[in-house]
């Protein structure tokens, strides 16, 4: 049997560039120290541990020098709270508390660049390193950054699910799959059979949990494919009137939305529907598929479901902690219902044509 190939070190890196292992140290663990390091000696030593493969041992080093007792929250897009119904604000909230309750200090990183991206590996070097591990939080990541994390044994949690391709990430999600084929179920149950699904183009994880689970609740109630139409919305294109108007006549009594990050897909079905003249619930139906921040003018109580977002922040920072006491890092994954809120924008499809009240 072939003998297993040693890990490379920092001092293996030092006689490589011929300089000193502090040097190495400084630049690698990217504090605010490593400034004092000329900076083509810094790209060298960074290019250099990358030609040889070295990765920081999170575990290594939390049994030499014993935790920081520092749990990171990092945001791959701007997700500070402006005011309490900011979207983010409750994720942030759940995951400060639980922090505290089990004795941590909490450290907010952004690592925003000059062009206003967000980056982990910001310069080359893993600033999230001054932590313990970190909850992570945001829409846009970058993959390879996750690489990163990943080959360094980091230990990290995403708040939402999230993939990497040949990879095992631990996450804290909504059962948007669950809740999805749930407020179908309750559609059918209402007498609909003519469903229109209006889904996001950005082919994001929670877009295609929620189709799926949309999927599911047709199959268990044996509604075909031509009984649905499929409307994919982008940043600049909702719905219309018009084509509110053209699902009516072609016989269509409800239509489920998957909202963005705010209520702009919400705001334009409302919208067509009164220049169309079309009534919500009276002539259609309406399901949002979760519970975004109204912020546009919108009395109405929607039939939805909610995200326990302050729980999910919690959850997370408890799986964190339960990856820094396992060696393996083993992934955990975890699920939360959502909670279906009955609302005022669902009612029995139309008897007769859509004035025929």
């Amino acid at each position: 049997m072939a003998a297993q190939r040693r890990r490379p070190t920092q001092v293996d890196i030092a006689r490589r560039l011929g300089v000193s292992q502090a040097t190495v140290s400084l630049v690698i663990s990217g504090g605010a120290a490593s400034d004092q390091v000329a900076e083509d000696t810094r790209q060298a030593v960074l290019r250099t541990a990358a030609e040889l493969g070295y990765a920081v041992n999170a575990a290594a080093r939390n049994l030499k020098g014993g935790r920081n007792r520092m749990l990171g929250v990092y945001t791959f897009e701007p997700v500070f709270p402006v005011d309490q119904r900011d979207f983010y604000f409750p994720f942030l909230l759940g995951v400060e508390e639980a922090t505290a309750e089990y004795g941590y200090d909490l450290l907010l990183f952004s690592s925003a660049t000059s062009g206003g991206d967000r980056r982990i590996y910001a310069g080359g070097v893993n600033r999230l390193k001054v932590a313990d591990g970190c909850v992570l939080l945001g829409r846009r990541l970058h993959h390879d950054d996750m690489a990163g994390l990943l080959r360094e044994d980091f230990p990290f949690v995403f708040i939402g699910r999230r993939e990497v391709p040949g990879e095992e990430l631990s996450y804290v999600a909504a059962d948007y799959v669950g809740a999805t084929r749930d407020a179908v179920r309750s559609l059918i149950r209402r007498g609909h059979r003519r469903l229109a699904y209006l889904k996001l183009a950005d082919d994001k994880e929670w877009t295609r949990d929620r189709e799926a689970g949309f999927r599911q609740g047709l199959v268990e109630a044996g509604i075909s494919d031509d009984q649905v139409l499929v409307h994919t919305m982008d940043e600049t294109a909702y719905v219309s009137g018009l084509q509110l108007s053209e699902w009516l006549a072609a016989g269509i009594t409800a239509v489920v939305i998957e909202p963005s990050a705010d209520d702009r897909a919400i705001v334009a079905v409302e919208r067509g529907a009164a220049e169309a003249g079309v009534g919500i619930p009276h002539d259609i139906s309406v399901v949002v598929l979760g519970d975004p921040p109204l912020v546009e003018a919108t009395r109405r109580d929607w039939t939805r479901f909610s995200i326990r977002r302050e729980e999910m922040g919690r959850e997370a920072v408890r799986l964190l902690l339960e990856l820094l006491d396992d060696d393996t890092r083993s992934a955990r994954q975890l699920y939360l219902d959502c909670t279906q809120i009955p609302g005022d924008s669902v009612a029995e499809p139309p008897t007769g044509g859509r004035h025929d009240r």
